[in-house]
């Protein structure tokens, strides 16, 4: 995807740039900005539309953790382009220029808090976090005061969506969570309420014969160390939350999970 002034950077002239158009090697999608016949065709609508891909379509495009629930295609336009869509988003404050087809991370971010609930948007920026696709200044400097509340209350360390949500959940129910902890004799955990130990896993870090067999010794070594263990799954926490809350409280209620002296697991 090219404007025109970056096809001039480029070297290009503008009737190399006509010439191309008309030999099918660029696509003119609307004045001052062209495509390549591969692009990506996500993209493609987003300008023609008269924006540029943003809010919870540009986090997708860059690989952040996306909660389901969140389709089509979100356009954001600028000062002076209305899109053709009939919808457009938009963050806190006045639009950035729009000078690629794909907003910047952060000031996707911005946008999506109009379109996301708050744990889910919480849970993408923590992967943006993460993942070190935007740094937390950049992400702030994009947001109003509802937006710098809830990246207050995200977490870098948090290494899945499902584990963002559960932190999130079941801090908003007052539970004491800590983030990443590491327990002695069986390494890192997602998450620990007392001596509750919470493991949210997915598909593709937890099915491999090897993963499968390690998540079952550090279950056993928990175990004999006086910890209580749970597992949950994407569908567990995505689907099912009301179910797995109840077994968290099904533990947490009675009181067994919390750390006394003289029980303090080792």
């Amino acid at each position: 995807m090219f404007t025109t002034a970056h096809l001039l950077r480029l070297g290009a002239t503008e009737s190399q740039i006509r010439r191309a158009v008309r030999v099918g090697d660029l696509v003119r999608l609307r004045p001052g900005w062209y495509a390549r016949s591969d692009a990506d065709p996500t993209v493609v609508t987003a300008v023609r539309a008269g924006g540029v891909l943003g809010c919870v379509s540009a986090l997708r495009a860059h690989g952040a953790w996306i909660a389901p629930g969140h389709g089509g295609v979100h356009v954001r336009g600028s000062r002076t382009l209305r899109t053709s869509m009939a919808h457009s988003c938009r963050g806190d404050g006045p639009p950035p220029p729009t000078r690629t087809a794909v907003d910047p991370v952060e000031v996707a971010l911005g946008c999506a808090l109009r379109c996301m609930t708050g744990e889910h948007w919480i849970a993408a920026c923590d992967s943006v976090l993460e993942s070190g696709l935007a740094h937390h200044a950049d992400i702030a400097s994009c947001l109003g005061p509802r937006g710098k509340t809830l990246l207050s209350k995200c977490d870098g360390r948090s290494q899945s969506g499902t584990e963002s949500l559960v932190r999130v959940r079941l801090r908003a129910l007052n539970f004491a969570v800590v983030v990443q902890p590491r327990i002695a004799g069986v390494g890192k955990v997602d998450l620990r309420v007392g001596k509750l130990l919470i493991e949210c896993d997915s598909k593709a870090h937890h099915t491999s014969l090897e993963n499968y067999q390690n998540d079952r010794h550090r279950d056993r070594a928990a175990l004999v160390r006086g910890w209580l263990k749970i597992r949950l799954t994407y569908d567990d926490v995505v689907y099912g939350w009301q179910e797995s809350l109840e077994a968290i409280r099904g533990v947490t209620l009675p009181e067994r999970h919390r750390i006394r002296d003289g029980n303090r697991p080792w």
